[in-house]
């Protein structure tokens, strides 16, 4: 279903009250949006041809920063969502200036196109930080909150990470690597939602990401250029009191080409509590619960078959509510 008059194109350096209303109208739907006016486009064309470049290079250069159970950093092509594998292969970085980057960071081998791989990576985190810094600002905008809230319910950049997404057509996983291998989804990246603030997302034009309406049906999400997709994730949910939707979304599997994707995923602060925030919340429907264990449950869903379900925000719903 073509979306395109449900998801709103919001001019960041120019947002207007009817902007902000389309914004509102949208996050309470399906949780989507599009920003322009950003001013990155040369920043984004040399990251998509770095992103390209690693995707194509050997096989032995990727698995050499293989991620594991230890650490959830670098390449991996067998993630697991709703207990289904993706059709993708990944390769995930934090802050590079952040503390815990010389321990989980890790980057490949620079050769031929790879080149400044590292170095620009780093330039694309800087400015998509201060990009999430602004948008959350305009959500917050959207939801009339003070000065005060918006300091406290925030992210944090440093606890946040960039992904570089691969959808091949076909299994991401060699014929003689996938014994043992939990089944392909029926869909590229399994239905589900990102569990921290809010998530910018670079689109190519192949198409495939489908977002989840509020009254169930799937809408396309497709590619329109010089714009950053924008989907509102688990806190925000949480933050607004379910004012806010965290973007149900899926990707469809490639059947006539590949399609690469960039996600940077804005979080809360390591420390956070994750509650819905007074103003908005005369009676609460989340009891709090803590960021890093919510993170880390997520992590191992991720990581490994656990035989239940994804753990989520429902969890933590009051029975009440």
């Amino acid at each position: 279903m073509d979306a395109s008059h449900l998801v709103p194109t919001i001019d960041i350096a120019h947002p207007d009250d009817e902007m902000l209303a389309a914004l509102d109208l949208a996050c309470r739907d399906h949780g989507f949006f599009l920003l322009s006016g950003h001013g990155l486009d040369d920043l984004i064309a040399a990251t998509w041809d770095r992103a390209r470049a690693f995707f194509e290079a050997p096989r032995d250069c990727k698995v050499a920063v293989m991620r594991d159970a230890d650490n959830p950093l670098g390449y991996y092509d067998r993630e697991l969502t709703k207990r289904k594998r993706d059709s993708k292969e990944v390769f995930d970085f934090v802050d590079p200036v952040a503390e815990r980057s010389a321990v989980h960071n890790r980057w490949p081998v620079e050769v031929g196109a790879t080149v400044g791989f590292q170095r620009g990576m780093a330039e694309f985190f800087d400015a998509f930080s201060k990009l999430a810094e602004r948008t959350t600002a305009l959500v917050h905008a959207a939801l009339g909150l003070g000065a005060d809230d918006v300091a406290e319910f925030r992210g944090d950049r440093t606890n946040s990470s960039v992904r570089l997404n691969h959808y091949p057509v076909g299994d991401p996983v060699p014929v003689d690597e996938r014994d043992g291998l939990r089944e392909l989804g029926e869909t590229a990246l399994g239905y589900h939602t990102d569990p921290g603030v809010l998530t910018l997302l670079l689109q190519d034009g192949t198409g495939g990401l489908q977002a989840q309406a509020a009254d169930g049906t799937w809408v396309d999400i497709a590619p329109l250029p010089d714009t950053i997709v924008v989907n509102l994730a688990d806190a925000m949910q949480v933050w607004s009191n379910d004012r806010y939707r965290a973007a149900v979304h899926r990707v469809v599997s490639m059947t006539a080409t590949d399609r690469l994707s960039i996600p940077y995923f804005l979080n809360p602060q390591p420390d956070a509590l994750i509650q819905p925030i007074a103003a908005l919340a005369p009676t609460p429907r989340y009891r709090p619960f803590t960021w890093r264990s919510y993170m880390q449950a997520r992590t191992d869903d991720n990581y490994l078959d656990l035989g239940a379900d994804d753990t989520q925000i429902t969890d933590y719903r009051l029975v009440d509510a």
